[in-house]
């Protein structure tokens, strides 16, 4: 079986160039200025909902696939907001509304929080991810599919053209 008859399944690698647009219309992100995304099909690599949408599709074939949040992001956690004092946050960092800051949790995994509030003694940082509650409309074209190596399988994800993204 040729790479050009095989269809988007499990543990093929697909390579998607896709355009993400919010209900307004705004584009938040795009594959059109890098490579196409580069990913291990049903390893949980992108949000579930795109995932499940690309299952069949052939190289070259295009969609339009609406995400719900549930399929997405998730949707907004109103608790997921906190309030850090301002004298935890190292001097030389100059905050800004809207800013996004990495922190570590305490289990070490990496948090993105966005600063939301500057007061005068505290910072109200929210940890939602900025498309949390969106409901997101990808159009999609499978670039290219492969089968992933033995190696991709057993790591849960593609490796890519040697390099990093």
């Amino acid at each position: 079986m040729t790479d050009q008859e095989l269809k988007v399944s499990k543990g093929l690698v697909v390579s998607l160039d896709y355009t993400l647009r919010l209900q307004e219309g705004d584009v938040v992100d795009a594959s059109a200025e890098q490579e196409p995304l580069e990913f291990l099909q049903g390893s949980n690599q992108i949000i579930p909902g795109l995932e499940q949408a690309l299952y069949g599709m052939s190289i070259g074939e295009e969609a339009a696939v609406v995400v719900e949040p549930e399929q997405g992001y998730g949707q907004r956690e109103p608790s997921a907001f906190q309030r850090v004092p301002l004298d935890s946050f190292p001097k030389d960092i100059e905050l800004e509304l809207g800013m996004g800051i990495e922190l570590v949790a305490s289990t070490g995994q990496p948090l993105l929080a966005f600063v939301t509030e500057i007061g005068d003694e505290d910072v109200l940082l929210d940890f939602n991810h900025p498309l949390a509650g969106e409901t997101l409309y990808f159009d999609v074209r499978i670039a290219d599919l492969r089968q992933a190596t033995p190696e991709e399988l057993e790591h849960g994800h593609a490796h890519g053209h040697g390099h990093e993204h």
